[in-house]
């Protein structure tokens, strides 16, 4: 099976490789004088949308798995609410490819505190904030994002993406250095070459590879910032926040750190990075958030100190020209980060099934990566076929869904399936999935 997958494989490089795009037809007329015709046709591929190089690459990937018998692993169909379990194709399966860490997407009160928003606001503020969207939702859910970072103040935007687009984008210029893991995520990437600053990828989770740079190249910049993450959601490892601030301030340097994971997630009550290393949150200058996981919500937020908070409310292109968050987004996660502080105990679960996945797939032999066990575990492949088969395999024979990832989101030899884990799973979906998960990987194997 492994041989066949790997011939299948380099036909499909082969076959990417000798792909030629059609020649270029016309049927205009001649071009005659004052015709604003150009003098020569335009190459067909640079005028059909199925020319485009990203549709070509679907479509090989689409072939690749045609031939090996396995559906399109993406954009799968939820029918109900998305937890440890869900519901697929009206089949009832165990769940581990939904971000909602704490249960809170779902349970009644936080369903009841939208429901009590949309009838009080509508379902659009119709505008953007800084006109006539303002309402006093928006602002309740900022304090209360700012009381959990221990800082003056947050701006709520309506994209998680959008938040490091537009921060990163607007605090930084031609004259500036934005230095970022080599993981980091794809917003803060765009971000960074929106700003029009120098950017620079350090090892991932090195602090001495950072200091390195940043004692090469600080001195030719104006601002610099540094850029990492809470929890990496492809490897479910976290970085050594205290160093990074030793650096920050050493090198007089912006540090902002991505949360979308680790909020919910770390620390004993789920406030994030801060509380699991015992730091004063006001060492990091940009605290960046979601809505979308454990907040139950969607959109993004930046928390830091009251000049952050305002330049960006005003002139943050994302916040300033979008139209506000409907109120029945904001409220859940103000319910949300209100229970938080009443059930720590979810995030006790949550670590303890955590640490369970992660110990027995090492009972299995299986390779977790640098995971640490707190809410993501990798389970490396090292082919990107293989990954895909077990993903399909895993749903259509047993009903437990995970999702593949595949090169080139990962190198090829990184593939893998990627666990999100919530404090609702238990120590029997565990065992399930793993038992059912190890009998697969030895028939790959003979």
């Amino acid at each position: 099976m492994t041989a066949k997958r790997s011939d299948l494989k380099r036909q499909l490089l082969e076959q990417a490789r000798k792909r030629t795009m059609p020649r270029a037809t016309t049927n205009a007329a001649s071009p005659s004088p004052g015709n604003d015709t150009p003098s020569s046709p335009v190459p067909e591929r640079f005028t059909r949308f199925d020319a485009h190089p990203g549709y070509q690459q679907l479509a090989m990937l689409r072939q690749g798995a045609e031939q090996l018998g396995l559906k399109d692993p993406f954009f799968k169909v939820h029918e109900g609410i998305a937890g440890a379990t869900s519901v697929i194709q009206g089949q009832p399966c165990i769940n581990f490819a939904s971000y909602n860490y704490l249960g809170y997407s779902g349970d009644p009160r936080v369903n009841q505190a939208a429901s009590d928003a949309v009838a009080r606001y509508g379902t659009s503020v119709s505008a953007s904030r800084v006109v006539s969207g303002e309402r006093p939702i928006h602002r309740e859910l900022e304090q209360a994002i700012a009381k959990a970072y221990q800082v003056d103040d947050a701006v709520a935007f309506v994209s998680g993406h959008a938040t490091n687009v537009s921060t990163l984008g607007y605090l930084l210029g031609p004259k500036d250095l934005v230095l970022h893991d080599e993981y980091i995520h794809n917003s803060s990437l765009v971000g960074a070459q929106l700003s029009g600053a120098k950017r620079m990828s350090f090892a991932h989770n090195d602090p001495d590879a950072l200091d390195a740079l940043l004692s090469r190249h600080r001195h030719q910049f104006e601002r610099v910032i540094v850029v990492i993450e809470g929890l990496y959601s492809m490897d479910g490892d976290i970085p050594d926040l205290p160093r990074f601030i030793e650096l920050k301030k050493r090198h007089q340097v912006w540090l902002m750190v991505d949360e979308a994971h680790s909020f919910g997630v770390m620390g004993d009550n789920g406030l994030g990075l801060h509380e699991y290393f015992a730091i004063d949150p006001r060492d990091v200058d940009i605290w960046m958030g979601t809505m979308s996981k454990t907040l139950s919500g969607c959109g993004g937020y930046i928390a830091g100190n009251k000049a952050l908070v305002e330049t960006l409310r005003y002139f943050a292109p994302g916040f300033l020209y979008s139209v506000g968050m409907p109120a029945q987004v904001a409220a859940p996660s103000i319910k949300v980060l209100e229970l938080m502080q009443q059930e720590p105990e979810r995030v006790e679960k949550l670590h303890t099934i955590s640490r369970y996945f992660l110990q027995q797939a090492k009972k299995h032999g299986m390779d977790t990566g640098h995971s640490i066990g707190a809410a993501v575990v990798p389970i490396i492949v090292g082919s990107s076929p293989l990954a895909a088969h077990l993903s399909h395999t895993l749903l259509e024979q047993y009903h437990i869904n995970v999702q593949p990832i595949l090169h080139p989101a990962v190198p090829e030899k990184s593939a893998r399936l990627r666990f999100f884990l919530s404090y609702a799973h238990t120590q029997a979906h565990i065992d399930q999935t793993l038992n059912a998960l190890a009998a697969l990987l030895a028939q790959a194997k003979s």
